[in-house]
Protein backbone atom coordinates (compact mmCIF):
# COMPACT_ATOMS: atom_id res chain seq x y z
CA UNK A 1 0.00 0.00 0.00
CA UNK A 2 2.80 2.45 0.87
CA UNK A 3 4.46 1.88 -2.51
CA UNK A 4 1.19 2.72 -4.23
CA UNK A 5 0.85 5.93 -2.21
CA UNK A 6 4.41 7.18 -2.74
CA UNK A 7 3.84 8.48 -6.30
CA UNK A 8 0.91 10.55 -5.05
CA UNK A 9 3.01 11.93 -2.21
CA UNK A 10 5.65 12.93 -4.72
CA UNK A 11 2.95 14.55 -6.87
CA UNK A 12 1.72 16.54 -3.85
CA UNK A 13 5.23 17.93 -3.35
CA UNK A 14 5.56 18.85 -7.02
CA UNK A 15 2.13 20.52 -6.98
CA UNK A 16 3.06 22.54 -3.88
CA UNK A 17 6.20 23.95 -5.53
CA UNK A 18 4.40 24.66 -8.80
CA UNK A 19 1.59 26.43 -6.93
CA UNK A 20 4.09 28.74 -5.22
CA UNK A 21 5.94 29.80 -8.35
CA UNK A 22 2.77 30.36 -10.44
CA UNK A 23 1.07 32.25 -7.63
CA UNK A 24 4.07 34.60 -7.59
CA UNK A 25 3.49 35.51 -11.24
CA UNK A 26 0.23 37.30 -10.30
CA UNK A 27 0.14 37.89 -6.54
CA UNK A 28 2.80 40.62 -6.69
CA UNK A 29 0.63 42.71 -9.04
CA UNK A 30 -1.83 43.18 -6.18
CA UNK A 31 0.97 44.43 -3.93
CA UNK A 32 2.34 46.87 -6.56
CA UNK A 33 0.79 50.09 -5.17
CA UNK A 34 1.92 49.24 -1.62
CA UNK A 35 5.41 48.42 -2.93
CA UNK A 36 5.55 51.78 -4.72
CA UNK A 37 4.60 53.55 -1.52
CA UNK A 38 6.71 51.41 0.82
CA UNK A 39 10.07 51.68 -0.97
CA UNK A 40 9.49 54.87 -2.99
CA UNK A 41 9.37 53.13 -6.36
CA UNK A 42 8.06 54.65 -9.58
CA UNK A 43 5.83 52.96 -12.11
CA UNK A 44 8.86 52.12 -14.26
CA UNK A 45 10.62 50.49 -11.29
CA UNK A 46 7.59 48.47 -10.23
CA UNK A 47 7.38 47.22 -13.82
CA UNK A 48 10.87 45.80 -13.33
CA UNK A 49 9.75 44.18 -10.06
CA UNK A 50 7.12 42.33 -12.12
CA UNK A 51 9.19 41.77 -15.25
CA UNK A 52 12.46 40.76 -13.58
CA UNK A 53 10.75 37.59 -12.36
CA UNK A 54 8.96 36.90 -15.64
CA UNK A 55 12.05 37.54 -17.78
CA UNK A 56 14.24 35.13 -15.84
CA UNK A 57 11.42 32.59 -15.74
CA UNK A 58 10.70 32.76 -19.47
CA UNK A 59 14.25 32.85 -20.79
CA UNK A 60 15.61 29.98 -18.69
CA UNK A 61 12.82 27.37 -18.77
CA UNK A 62 14.23 25.32 -21.63
CA UNK A 63 17.81 25.85 -20.41
CA UNK A 64 17.08 24.28 -17.04
CA UNK A 65 15.24 21.48 -18.75
CA UNK A 66 18.54 20.58 -20.39
CA UNK A 67 20.39 20.95 -17.07
CA UNK A 68 17.92 18.53 -15.45
CA UNK A 69 18.59 15.99 -18.18
CA UNK A 70 22.32 16.23 -17.48
CA UNK A 71 22.46 16.14 -13.67
CA UNK A 72 19.09 14.63 -12.70
CA UNK A 73 15.68 16.30 -12.32
CA UNK A 74 15.31 15.91 -8.56
CA UNK A 75 18.61 17.66 -7.84
CA UNK A 76 17.72 20.62 -10.05
CA UNK A 77 14.15 20.71 -8.66
CA UNK A 78 15.39 20.90 -5.07
CA UNK A 79 18.03 23.48 -5.98
CA UNK A 80 15.46 25.60 -7.81
CA UNK A 81 13.02 25.50 -4.90
CA UNK A 82 15.83 26.39 -2.47
CA UNK A 83 16.89 29.37 -4.63
CA UNK A 84 13.26 30.50 -4.94
CA UNK A 85 12.83 30.32 -1.16
CA UNK A 86 16.04 32.23 -0.37
CA UNK A 87 15.11 34.84 -2.96
CA UNK A 88 11.69 35.21 -1.28
CA UNK A 89 13.48 36.08 1.97
CA UNK A 90 15.54 38.71 0.13
CA UNK A 91 12.39 40.14 -1.50
CA UNK A 92 10.67 40.49 1.87
CA UNK A 93 13.71 42.26 3.36
CA UNK A 94 14.38 44.56 0.37
CA UNK A 95 14.45 48.24 1.33
CA UNK A 96 15.00 49.74 -2.12
CA UNK A 97 13.68 49.17 -5.66
CA UNK A 98 17.07 47.92 -6.89
CA UNK A 99 17.37 45.27 -4.18
CA UNK A 100 13.80 44.09 -4.75
CA UNK A 101 14.30 43.84 -8.52
CA UNK A 102 17.50 41.81 -8.03
CA UNK A 103 15.78 39.45 -5.61
CA UNK A 104 12.86 39.02 -8.01
CA UNK A 105 15.26 38.03 -10.81
CA UNK A 106 16.72 35.43 -8.46
CA UNK A 107 13.20 34.18 -7.73
CA UNK A 108 12.60 33.79 -11.46
CA UNK A 109 15.80 31.77 -11.85
CA UNK A 110 14.65 29.39 -9.11
CA UNK A 111 11.19 29.10 -10.68
CA UNK A 112 12.68 28.35 -14.11
CA UNK A 113 14.88 25.64 -12.58
CA UNK A 114 12.13 23.69 -10.83
CA UNK A 115 9.23 23.96 -13.31
CA UNK A 116 10.49 21.62 -16.09
CA UNK A 117 11.81 19.10 -13.55
CA UNK A 118 8.34 18.68 -12.03
CA UNK A 119 6.90 17.63 -15.37
CA UNK A 120 9.79 15.26 -16.12
CA UNK A 121 9.43 13.67 -12.70
CA UNK A 122 5.70 13.08 -13.11
CA UNK A 123 6.37 11.27 -16.39
CA UNK A 124 8.97 9.06 -14.72
CA UNK A 125 7.13 8.38 -11.46
CA UNK A 126 3.71 7.40 -12.79
CA UNK A 127 2.94 4.45 -15.06
CA UNK A 128 1.24 5.25 -18.35
CA UNK A 129 -2.23 4.26 -17.12
CA UNK A 130 -2.05 6.78 -14.24
CA UNK A 131 -0.10 9.55 -15.91
CA UNK A 132 -3.15 11.29 -17.34
CA UNK A 133 -4.75 11.62 -13.91
CA UNK A 134 -1.49 12.89 -12.43
CA UNK A 135 -1.09 15.53 -15.13
CA UNK A 136 -4.73 16.49 -14.71
CA UNK A 137 -4.23 17.18 -10.99
CA UNK A 138 -0.98 19.05 -11.64
CA UNK A 139 -2.59 21.23 -14.32
CA UNK A 140 -5.66 21.94 -12.16
CA UNK A 141 -3.46 23.11 -9.29
CA UNK A 142 -1.52 25.33 -11.70
CA UNK A 143 -4.76 26.89 -12.94
CA UNK A 144 -5.97 27.63 -9.43
CA UNK A 145 -2.60 29.23 -8.59
CA UNK A 146 -2.60 31.46 -11.66
CA UNK A 147 -6.07 32.93 -11.01
CA UNK A 148 -5.80 33.13 -7.21
CA UNK A 149 -3.14 35.85 -7.21
CA UNK A 150 -5.36 38.95 -7.00
CA UNK A 151 -7.61 37.63 -4.24
CA UNK A 152 -4.92 35.91 -2.15
CA UNK A 153 -2.62 38.88 -2.63
CA UNK A 154 -5.31 41.31 -1.54
CA UNK A 155 -5.98 39.36 1.65
CA UNK A 156 -2.29 39.00 2.52
CA UNK A 157 -1.30 42.60 1.75
CA UNK A 158 -4.27 44.06 3.65
CA UNK A 159 -3.58 41.91 6.69
CA UNK A 160 0.23 41.88 6.84
CA UNK A 161 1.73 44.34 4.32
CA UNK A 162 3.36 43.90 0.93
CA UNK A 163 6.37 42.00 2.31
CA UNK A 164 4.06 39.15 3.28
CA UNK A 165 3.43 38.13 -0.35
CA UNK A 166 7.09 37.07 -0.43
CA UNK A 167 7.57 35.86 3.14
CA UNK A 168 4.54 33.59 2.69
CA UNK A 169 6.71 31.42 0.43
CA UNK A 170 9.33 30.66 3.07
CA UNK A 171 7.67 27.97 5.23
CA UNK A 172 6.16 26.25 2.20
CA UNK A 173 9.46 26.41 0.32
CA UNK A 174 11.41 24.87 3.20
CA UNK A 175 8.73 22.21 3.63
CA UNK A 176 8.85 21.49 -0.09
CA UNK A 177 12.63 20.96 -0.07
CA UNK A 178 12.41 18.56 2.89
CA UNK A 179 9.52 16.58 1.40
CA UNK A 180 11.13 16.46 -2.06
CA UNK A 181 14.26 14.85 -0.63
CA UNK A 182 12.08 12.33 1.20
CA UNK A 183 9.37 11.44 -1.32
CA UNK A 184 10.59 12.38 -4.82
CA UNK A 185 12.78 9.68 -6.38
CA UNK A 186 16.15 10.54 -7.88
CA UNK A 187 15.44 9.63 -11.49
CA UNK A 188 17.98 9.90 -14.26
CA UNK A 189 17.23 10.86 -17.82
CA UNK A 190 18.25 8.63 -20.71
CA UNK A 191 20.34 10.21 -23.46
CA UNK A 192 21.79 13.53 -22.29
CA UNK A 193 21.08 16.61 -24.37
CA UNK A 194 23.56 19.12 -25.70
CA UNK A 195 23.62 22.57 -24.07
CA UNK A 196 23.10 25.37 -26.60
CA UNK A 197 24.89 28.20 -24.77
CA UNK A 198 24.95 30.51 -27.79
CA UNK A 199 21.20 30.08 -28.30
CA UNK A 200 20.60 30.93 -24.64
CA UNK A 201 22.68 34.13 -24.87
CA UNK A 202 21.01 35.29 -28.09
CA UNK A 203 17.43 34.56 -26.98
CA UNK A 204 17.86 36.04 -23.51
CA UNK A 205 19.66 39.11 -24.89
CA UNK A 206 16.92 39.78 -27.45
CA UNK A 207 14.16 39.52 -24.85
CA UNK A 208 16.03 41.55 -22.24
CA UNK A 209 16.84 44.36 -24.70
CA UNK A 210 13.21 44.53 -25.87
CA UNK A 211 11.74 44.67 -22.36
CA UNK A 212 14.40 47.16 -21.19
CA UNK A 213 13.54 49.54 -24.04
CA UNK A 214 9.80 49.29 -23.37
CA UNK A 215 10.05 49.75 -19.61
CA UNK A 216 12.72 52.48 -19.62
CA UNK A 217 11.58 54.29 -22.77
CA UNK A 218 9.40 56.87 -21.04
CA UNK A 219 12.09 57.69 -18.47
CA UNK A 220 14.50 58.58 -21.30
CA UNK A 221 11.79 60.24 -23.40
CA UNK A 222 12.30 57.50 -26.02
CA UNK A 223 15.66 59.03 -26.89
CA UNK A 224 19.24 58.98 -25.62
CA UNK A 225 20.12 56.86 -22.58
CA UNK A 226 23.80 57.77 -22.40
CA UNK A 227 26.34 58.73 -25.06
CA UNK A 228 25.53 56.90 -28.28
CA UNK A 229 23.18 54.45 -26.56
CA UNK A 230 19.51 55.24 -27.11
CA UNK A 231 16.15 53.52 -26.75
CA UNK A 232 15.81 53.09 -30.56
CA UNK A 233 19.32 51.58 -30.63
CA UNK A 234 18.35 49.07 -27.92
CA UNK A 235 15.25 48.10 -29.92
CA UNK A 236 17.40 47.56 -33.01
CA UNK A 237 19.79 45.45 -30.93
CA UNK A 238 16.85 43.31 -29.78
CA UNK A 239 15.77 42.73 -33.39
CA UNK A 240 19.32 41.88 -34.49
CA UNK A 241 19.74 39.36 -31.66
CA UNK A 242 16.36 37.79 -32.47
CA UNK A 243 17.33 37.34 -36.14
CA UNK A 244 20.73 35.96 -35.12
CA UNK A 245 18.98 33.50 -32.79
CA UNK A 246 16.76 32.19 -35.59
CA UNK A 247 19.73 31.82 -37.97
CA UNK A 248 21.80 30.08 -35.30
CA UNK A 249 19.03 27.66 -34.33
CA UNK A 250 18.49 26.62 -37.94
CA UNK A 251 22.08 25.31 -38.07
CA UNK A 252 22.07 23.31 -34.82
CA UNK A 253 21.70 19.53 -34.62
CA UNK A 254 19.85 19.84 -31.30
CA UNK A 255 18.61 23.45 -31.14
CA UNK A 256 17.26 25.15 -28.06
CA UNK A 257 14.02 25.81 -29.98
CA UNK A 258 13.45 23.35 -32.86
CA UNK A 259 12.04 25.67 -35.50
CA UNK A 260 10.55 22.80 -37.48
CA UNK A 261 7.89 22.50 -34.76
CA UNK A 262 6.27 25.54 -36.32
CA UNK A 263 5.66 23.70 -39.59
CA UNK A 264 2.61 22.29 -37.80
CA UNK A 265 0.05 25.04 -38.44
CA UNK A 266 -2.05 24.29 -35.38
CA UNK A 267 1.01 24.30 -33.14
CA UNK A 268 2.15 27.67 -34.52
CA UNK A 269 -1.28 29.26 -34.18
CA UNK A 270 -1.95 27.87 -30.71
CA UNK A 271 1.49 28.94 -29.46
CA UNK A 272 0.82 32.45 -30.75
CA UNK A 273 -2.58 32.50 -29.04
CA UNK A 274 -0.99 31.30 -25.79
CA UNK A 275 1.54 34.14 -25.92
CA UNK A 276 -1.20 36.68 -26.71
CA UNK A 277 -3.47 35.46 -23.89
CA UNK A 278 -0.66 35.78 -21.37
CA UNK A 279 0.35 39.18 -22.83
CA UNK A 280 -3.16 40.51 -22.28
CA UNK A 281 -3.76 39.16 -18.79
CA UNK A 282 -0.57 40.67 -17.35
CA UNK A 283 -1.23 44.01 -19.03
CA UNK A 284 -4.78 43.93 -17.66
CA UNK A 285 -3.62 43.09 -14.14
CA UNK A 286 -1.12 45.95 -14.12
CA UNK A 287 -3.74 48.56 -15.04
CA UNK A 288 -6.50 47.03 -12.92
CA UNK A 289 -4.49 46.96 -9.69
CA UNK A 290 -3.23 50.54 -9.96
CA UNK A 291 -6.70 51.75 -10.96
CA UNK A 292 -8.59 50.05 -8.15
CA UNK A 293 -6.09 50.75 -5.38
CA UNK A 294 -4.42 54.06 -6.27
CA UNK A 295 -7.19 55.81 -8.20
CA UNK A 296 -10.31 54.40 -6.52
CA UNK A 297 -8.76 54.00 -3.08
CA UNK A 298 -9.69 50.33 -2.58
CA UNK A 299 -7.73 48.25 -0.11
CA UNK A 300 -5.68 45.42 -1.62
CA UNK A 301 -8.29 43.01 -0.26
CA UNK A 302 -11.19 44.85 -1.90
CA UNK A 303 -9.20 45.06 -5.13
CA UNK A 304 -8.79 41.27 -5.00
CA UNK A 305 -12.47 40.76 -4.25
CA UNK A 306 -13.31 42.99 -7.23
CA UNK A 307 -11.36 40.55 -9.44
CA UNK A 308 -13.16 37.53 -7.95
CA UNK A 309 -15.84 37.26 -10.71
CA UNK A 310 -12.98 36.71 -13.17
CA UNK A 311 -11.51 33.90 -11.05
CA UNK A 312 -14.87 32.19 -10.49
CA UNK A 313 -15.92 32.40 -14.16
CA UNK A 314 -12.58 31.09 -15.41
CA UNK A 315 -12.60 28.16 -12.97
CA UNK A 316 -16.16 27.22 -13.93
CA UNK A 317 -15.76 27.48 -17.71
CA UNK A 318 -12.23 26.07 -18.22
CA UNK A 319 -13.34 22.39 -17.99
CA UNK A 320 -16.09 23.13 -20.52
CA UNK A 321 -13.54 24.62 -22.91
CA UNK A 322 -11.40 21.49 -22.63
CA UNK A 323 -14.34 19.16 -23.32
CA UNK A 324 -15.45 21.25 -26.30
CA UNK A 325 -11.96 21.08 -27.77
CA UNK A 326 -12.08 17.27 -27.57
CA UNK A 327 -15.55 17.03 -29.09
CA UNK A 328 -15.62 19.68 -31.83
CA UNK A 329 -12.01 20.91 -32.06
CA UNK A 330 -10.50 24.11 -30.77
CA UNK A 331 -11.49 26.58 -33.50
CA UNK A 332 -14.97 27.49 -32.27
CA UNK A 333 -14.31 27.68 -28.49
CA UNK A 334 -11.05 29.57 -29.09
CA UNK A 335 -12.64 32.12 -31.41
CA UNK A 336 -15.61 32.63 -29.10
CA UNK A 337 -13.39 32.74 -26.04
CA UNK A 338 -11.04 35.34 -27.48
CA UNK A 339 -14.01 37.50 -28.53
CA UNK A 340 -15.43 37.44 -24.98
CA UNK A 341 -11.97 38.03 -23.54
CA UNK A 342 -11.42 41.11 -25.73
CA UNK A 343 -14.88 42.46 -24.86
CA UNK A 344 -14.13 42.08 -21.15
CA UNK A 345 -10.81 43.91 -21.41
CA UNK A 346 -12.47 46.74 -23.36
CA UNK A 347 -15.12 46.84 -20.63
CA UNK A 348 -12.43 47.29 -17.96
CA UNK A 349 -10.95 50.05 -20.14
CA UNK A 350 -14.04 52.09 -20.95
CA UNK A 351 -16.71 51.38 -18.31
CA UNK A 352 -14.95 52.59 -15.10
CA UNK A 353 -14.28 56.23 -14.22
CA UNK A 354 -12.78 58.02 -11.22
CA UNK A 355 -15.92 57.35 -9.12
CA UNK A 356 -16.38 53.64 -9.87
CA UNK A 357 -17.16 50.97 -7.26
CA UNK A 358 -16.45 47.22 -7.23
CA UNK A 359 -19.86 46.62 -8.81
CA UNK A 360 -18.70 48.53 -11.91
CA UNK A 361 -16.22 45.76 -12.73
CA UNK A 362 -18.50 42.72 -12.31
CA UNK A 363 -19.67 42.35 -15.91
CA UNK A 364 -16.29 43.11 -17.54
CA UNK A 365 -14.52 40.69 -15.20
CA UNK A 366 -17.09 37.96 -15.88
CA UNK A 367 -16.50 38.40 -19.61
CA UNK A 368 -12.73 38.16 -19.11
CA UNK A 369 -13.19 34.98 -17.05
CA UNK A 370 -15.62 33.33 -19.46
CA UNK A 371 -13.38 34.19 -22.41
CA UNK A 372 -10.18 32.92 -20.82
CA UNK A 373 -11.95 29.80 -19.60
CA UNK A 374 -13.10 28.94 -23.13
CA UNK A 375 -9.68 29.69 -24.66
CA UNK A 376 -7.01 28.29 -22.31
CA UNK A 377 -7.53 24.53 -22.56
CA UNK A 378 -8.29 24.47 -26.33
CA UNK A 379 -5.10 26.45 -27.04
CA UNK A 380 -2.94 23.88 -25.24
CA UNK A 381 -4.89 20.95 -26.70
CA UNK A 382 -4.61 22.19 -30.28
CA UNK A 383 -0.91 22.98 -29.84
CA UNK A 384 -0.04 19.49 -28.64
CA UNK A 385 -2.54 17.31 -30.52
CA UNK A 386 -0.40 16.71 -33.60
CA UNK A 387 3.01 16.53 -31.91
CA UNK A 388 4.70 13.07 -32.03
CA UNK A 389 5.18 11.51 -28.56
CA UNK A 390 8.97 11.72 -28.76
CA UNK A 391 8.77 15.51 -29.24
CA UNK A 392 6.15 16.31 -26.61
CA UNK A 393 8.75 17.46 -24.09
CA UNK A 394 10.45 20.10 -26.21
CA UNK A 395 7.15 21.22 -27.79
CA UNK A 396 5.53 21.89 -24.43
CA UNK A 397 8.73 23.59 -23.25
CA UNK A 398 8.46 26.05 -26.14
CA UNK A 399 4.75 26.52 -25.35
CA UNK A 400 5.52 27.32 -21.70
CA UNK A 401 8.28 29.70 -22.76
CA UNK A 402 5.81 31.50 -25.05
CA UNK A 403 3.41 31.82 -22.12
CA UNK A 404 6.00 33.42 -19.82
CA UNK A 405 7.42 35.58 -22.62
CA UNK A 406 3.92 36.89 -23.30
CA UNK A 407 3.55 37.76 -19.62
CA UNK A 408 6.79 39.76 -19.60
CA UNK A 409 5.93 41.55 -22.85
CA UNK A 410 2.37 42.27 -21.72
CA UNK A 411 3.43 44.05 -18.56
CA UNK A 412 6.17 45.91 -20.49
CA UNK A 413 4.16 46.99 -23.54
CA UNK A 414 0.93 47.90 -21.73
CA UNK A 415 3.01 49.55 -19.00
CA UNK A 416 4.92 51.59 -21.60
CA UNK A 417 1.70 52.81 -23.24
CA UNK A 418 0.21 53.56 -19.81
CA UNK A 419 3.25 55.60 -18.73
CA UNK A 420 3.44 57.50 -22.00
CA UNK A 421 -0.23 58.44 -22.11
CA UNK A 422 -0.39 59.11 -18.38
CA UNK A 423 2.44 61.64 -18.53
CA UNK A 424 0.91 63.36 -21.58
CA UNK A 425 -2.58 63.47 -20.06
CA UNK A 426 -1.23 64.63 -16.70
CA UNK A 427 0.56 67.56 -18.33
CA UNK A 428 -2.64 68.58 -20.12
CA UNK A 429 -4.75 68.33 -16.97
CA UNK A 430 -2.31 70.21 -14.76
CA UNK A 431 -2.01 73.02 -17.32
CA UNK A 432 -5.77 73.54 -17.00
CA UNK A 433 -6.08 72.94 -13.25
CA UNK A 434 -3.12 75.14 -12.36
CA UNK A 435 -5.25 78.20 -13.16
CA UNK A 436 -7.15 77.56 -9.91
CA UNK A 437 -4.01 78.19 -7.86
CA UNK A 438 -2.59 81.55 -6.88
CA UNK A 439 -0.43 82.96 -9.66
CA UNK A 440 2.82 82.60 -7.70
CA UNK A 441 2.13 78.90 -6.96
CA UNK A 442 1.26 77.84 -10.53
CA UNK A 443 4.86 77.46 -11.78
CA UNK A 444 5.71 75.29 -8.75
CA UNK A 445 2.70 73.10 -9.49
CA UNK A 446 3.72 72.61 -13.13
CA UNK A 447 7.36 72.02 -12.13
CA UNK A 448 6.28 69.40 -9.57
CA UNK A 449 4.36 67.53 -12.26
CA UNK A 450 7.37 67.60 -14.60
CA UNK A 451 9.61 66.34 -11.79
CA UNK A 452 7.17 63.53 -11.03
CA UNK A 453 6.95 62.55 -14.71
CA UNK A 454 10.75 62.42 -14.97
CA UNK A 455 11.00 60.01 -12.03
CA UNK A 456 8.30 57.49 -12.90
CA UNK A 457 5.33 59.00 -10.97
CA UNK A 458 6.12 57.71 -7.50
CA UNK A 459 3.05 57.26 -5.32
CA UNK A 460 4.64 57.28 -1.88
CA UNK A 461 4.01 59.10 1.35
CA UNK A 462 3.92 62.92 1.09
CA UNK A 463 2.85 62.70 -2.55
CA UNK A 464 -0.55 63.37 -4.07
CA UNK A 465 -1.31 61.77 -7.42
CA UNK A 466 2.40 61.07 -7.82
CA UNK A 467 3.29 64.74 -7.22
CA UNK A 468 5.39 65.98 -4.29
CA UNK A 469 3.61 68.72 -2.31
CA UNK A 470 6.10 71.46 -1.31
CA UNK A 471 6.61 71.52 2.44
CA UNK A 472 6.86 75.31 2.66
CA UNK A 473 3.38 76.10 1.34
CA UNK A 474 0.77 77.51 3.75
CA UNK A 475 -1.68 74.79 4.89
CA UNK A 476 -4.58 76.03 2.77
CA UNK A 477 -2.44 76.24 -0.39
CA UNK A 478 -0.85 72.85 0.34
CA UNK A 479 -4.31 71.28 0.66
CA UNK A 480 -5.44 72.87 -2.62
CA UNK A 481 -2.16 71.86 -4.30
CA UNK A 482 -2.62 68.23 -3.26
CA UNK A 483 -6.31 68.14 -4.17
CA UNK A 484 -5.62 69.42 -7.67
CA UNK A 485 -2.77 66.93 -8.09
CA UNK A 486 -5.10 64.06 -7.12
CA UNK A 487 -7.80 65.32 -9.48
CA UNK A 488 -5.31 65.63 -12.32
CA UNK A 489 -3.94 62.14 -11.69
CA UNK A 490 -7.42 60.60 -11.57
CA UNK A 491 -8.56 62.16 -14.83
CA UNK A 492 -5.23 61.45 -16.53
CA UNK A 493 -5.10 57.82 -15.38
CA UNK A 494 -8.58 57.03 -16.70
CA UNK A 495 -7.63 58.64 -20.01
CA UNK A 496 -4.31 56.75 -20.16
CA UNK A 497 -5.72 53.36 -19.15
CA UNK A 498 -8.01 53.24 -22.17
CA UNK A 499 -5.38 53.16 -24.93
CA UNK A 500 -3.19 50.92 -22.76
CA UNK A 501 -5.93 48.31 -22.40
CA UNK A 502 -7.01 48.82 -26.01
CA UNK A 503 -3.57 47.47 -26.98
CA UNK A 504 -4.29 44.33 -24.94
CA UNK A 505 -7.79 43.99 -26.42
CA UNK A 506 -6.41 44.44 -29.94
CA UNK A 507 -3.89 41.68 -29.35
CA UNK A 508 -6.67 39.37 -28.13
CA UNK A 509 -8.80 40.17 -31.18
CA UNK A 510 -5.83 39.28 -33.39
CA UNK A 511 -5.56 35.98 -31.50
CA UNK A 512 -9.23 35.32 -32.24
CA UNK A 513 -8.59 35.85 -35.95
CA UNK A 514 -5.64 33.46 -35.77
CA UNK A 515 -7.92 30.83 -34.24
CA UNK A 516 -10.02 30.82 -37.41
CA UNK A 517 -6.99 29.34 -39.19
CA UNK A 518 -6.90 26.20 -37.02
CA UNK A 519 -7.36 22.89 -38.76
CA UNK A 520 -10.02 20.77 -37.09
CA UNK A 521 -8.77 17.35 -35.99
CA UNK A 522 -10.60 14.61 -34.21
CA UNK A 523 -9.23 13.99 -30.73
CA UNK A 524 -9.32 10.24 -31.27
CA UNK A 525 -6.88 10.49 -34.14
CA UNK A 526 -4.08 11.85 -31.99
CA UNK A 527 -1.92 10.21 -29.39
CA UNK A 528 -2.80 11.14 -25.78
CA UNK A 529 -0.50 13.94 -24.67
CA UNK A 530 -0.35 15.69 -21.31
CA UNK A 531 -1.51 19.32 -21.41
CA UNK A 532 1.69 20.82 -20.04
CA UNK A 533 5.14 19.44 -20.23
CA UNK A 534 8.75 20.47 -20.65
Amino acid sequence: MQQQQRPWRALAVLCLANFLILLDTTIVNTAAPDIMSGIDAGIDEVLWVLNGYLLAFASLLIVFGRVGDMVGPRAVFVAGLAVFTVASVLCGLAASPGLLIGARVLQGIGAAALTPQALTLISGIFPAERRGAAFGIFTAVAGVAAVSGPTVGGLVVTSFGWQAVFLLNIPFGVLGVVLALKFVPDLRAGRPHRFDAVGVVLATGALLALVYALVEGQRHDWGVITGVVSIPAVLVLSAVLAVAFVLWERRQREPLVPLDLFRDRNYSIATGITLISSFAVYGLLLVFVIETQTLLGMSPLMSGVTALPWTIALSAVAPVGGRLADRIGGRIPLTAGMALYAAGVLGVAFVPDATSTPATFVVPMLLVGFGMGLALAPATTEAMRGIPPERVGIASGVLNTARQTGAALGAAVVGAVLQNRLVAALREETAVLSTRLPEDVRPRFLDAVEEAAAHGLRLGAGQQGGVEVPADLPPDQAEQFGALAREAFGTAFVAASRPALAVAAGAIAFGGLLALGLRTRRAAAAAPIPSVRR
